[in-house]
């Protein structure tokens, strides 16, 4: 089944959109580590969080996140993303984020084949595929991603679970028309938008299709 317009999500990673158009505020967490980039550290976290009225989408890039669920989930944490490839005792992390009272998700980097997901997929409530090599920015879309979507999207039917799909890297006016033919349901804008000079109309346009 594909997902219906009106389940469709924008997410943006500017907060002065946030009461404009975009459902959630997606931030990416980098440590140097796991990826070749650091981002947003804490303290910032806690800051944007005294100012966001959407939902904050907290994508974890980094080493052993088990760590720091808690602590992201105190300063702010809605949603918290971690990578299959990140994550020694998968299950236990997710369920860790659950019981904290997060929405729980894994991410699959471009190279991980859905089909890691089988054992897990039924504790998941999103599943967040990279689209582009995690880490930087404005990156080219990599065209194997929408049959990736499908195979996901299948399985997610197949078990009758109501698991989101969620896209991050590439997204743009033609990348996320074929994502959400294929059955994405969340998809993260980030070079995109930023790089418009007319940033809310390409939101709109997104949440349009």
């Amino acid at each position: 089944m594909k997902a219906k317009k009106t389940d469709i999500r924008i997410v943006d990673g500017r907060f002065s959109l946030i009461d404009v158009r975009a459902d959630w505020f997606h931030i990416d967490v980098m440590d140097g580590l796991f990826v070749p980039n650091i981002s947003f550290g804490m303290p910032v976290i806690e800051a944007i969080k005294r100012h966001a009225k959407k939902p904050m989408d907290v994508h974890l890039m980094i080493e052993k996140p088990e760590r720091y669920i808690e602590t992201f989930k105190k300063i702010g944490a809605d949603n918290i993303t971690v990578h299959f490839e990140a994550c020694t005792h998968l299950h236990r992390t997710i369920q860790q984020i659950k019981d904290l009272g997060c929405l729980a998700g894994v991410v699959l980097n471009p190279s991980t084949p859905v089909s890691v997901l089988e054992e897990i997929l039924p504790y998941c409530e999103m599943v967040l595929l990279m689209s582009v090599n995690p880490g930087y920015g404005g990156q080219k879309f990599i065209e194997s991603t929408y049959q990736k979507v499908r195979k996901l999207r299948k399985m997610i039917d197949d078990q009758n679970l109501s698991t989101l799909i969620e896209i991050d890297g590439g997204v743009n006016n033609e990348t996320a028309i074929k994502l959400v033919e294929a059955g994405a349901d969340v998809l993260v804008a980030g070079n995109y938008v930023f790089s418009a000079e007319d940033p809310i109309e390409k939101i709109k346009g997104l949440k349009s299709l």
